[in-house]
């Protein structure tokens, strides 16, 4: 899936499988597997049939997990419910959630060949061809957002009602379980954030990580085939979900995935109000309240932060599944900071 721009690799000692046990669950001979480089949470794999057939394994990492974490079942829930409405997922095929297999929970769907953009900037892409790209993006979040989560079956996919209060209070724990030193503007975020969430706009499946990155575009063409990364997907407010992808436009480049202070024009990507704007029409919304939004925003670095300090921890106790992730989980720092400014910025309007 992400071969063209991160390869693959023989398969890590620690995240070896039994190819004998898999091939008799599985019912077809596997004649390579491969290791893809890129997946900081969960180890991710490529099989190979002898008539060039290609799947996807994507499994829980072995040893001592958060609570909650790696949801691999979710993952395969949603992407099936998903897949049968025509959105733009990989094909699963089947959940093994039997230990006895490979040593963790798994499933296994589609390989699909196509392009996975890194750089946020698009570099060597012109101005027509980034504003495609991004345009693509914005469709796609905005189709999730306006699918009818009842009418494919997930309906207790998450708790009604209180959506951000519960991620508020979820990666709180999760960042206090993996904390390594004391961030004081983590700290301050934990104690303003719940006492100032907007009412929810909505419900409907959110995707929890929707990025560049986690999309395979066609290889010559400005169209998604398959969203990826979905084990972070549950019922939530669409808003948050949107401002996530959004945080890009306050993000300085070189601080995971940012475009803030870029040339956005020149480059043909859409400013921060362009973007929000096209959304808003493609999912029927009169606008988005500013002071909401900018708690929103600030919400999602928080969110962000804690989810990189939960990869460092895993670099720490040796769990994480990527040579990278020492590099990402080092950021959680910046975006707390980053967050916490954000907040400063809402409370000096306010005054």
């Amino acid at each position: 899936m992400f071969e063209q721009f991160i390869g693959t690799k023989p398969v890590e000692e620690r995240h070896r499988i039994d190819v004998a046990r898999l091939q008799q669950f599985l019912n077809f001979k596997i004649v390579e597997v491969e290791q893809f480089k890129g997946g900081q949470s969960n180890p991710t794999y490529r099989l190979s049939e002898a008539n060039g057939r290609k799947y996807v394994l994507r499994r829980k990492p072995p040893g001592k997990l958060l609570p909650s974490a790696h949801a691999v079942d979710r993952e395969y829930r949603v992407i099936s419910a998903l897949h049968k409405v025509d959105f733009p997922v990989a094909r699963p095929h089947v959940l093994c959630e039997d230990e006895s297999v490979i040593g963790t929970a798994f499933y296994v769907m589609d390989y699909v060949d196509g392009r996975v953009l890194w750089d946020q900037s698009l570099p060597g892409m012109t101005k027509v061809q980034r504003s495609e790209i991004w345009d693509e993006l914005n469709r796609v979040i905005a189709l999730l957002h306006t699918i009818d989560f009842r009418k494919i079956g997930l309906q207790d996919f998450g708790k009604p009602g209180n959506y951000i209060e519960r991620q508020i209070a979820r990666w709180t724990k999760q960042y206090q379980a993996s904390e390594t030193e004391r961030v004081e503007a983590m700290n301050s975020l934990i104690a303003w954030l719940p006492k100032n969430i907007p009412p929810s706009a909505a419900t409907t499946v959110v995707h929890g990580d929707y990025r560049l990155d986690n999309a395979i575009f066609h290889p010559g063409e400005p169209r998604i085939l398959a969203v990826l990364d979905w084990e972070l997907s549950t019922l939530g407010d669409p808003l948050a979900d949107f401002a996530y992808h959004c945080m890009s436009w306050h993000i300085p480049p070189g601080q995971f995935r940012g475009i803030a202070g870029l040339d956005l024009p020149s480059l043909g990507i859409p400013g921060e109000a362009e973007y929000v704007k096209r959304y808003c029409e493609r999912t029927g919304r009169g606008g988005i309240n500013q002071s909401h939004w900018d708690f929103y925003i600030a919400y999602n670095l928080f969110r962000i932060a804690a989810i990189l300090q939960g990869i460092l921890k895993r670099v720490v106790d040796g769990t994480a599944a990527s040579a990278h992730a020492r590099d990402a989980g080092m950021r959680a720092k910046a975006m707390a900071e980053l967050g916490w400014k954000q907040v400063e910025k809402i409370l000096r309007r306010a005054a």
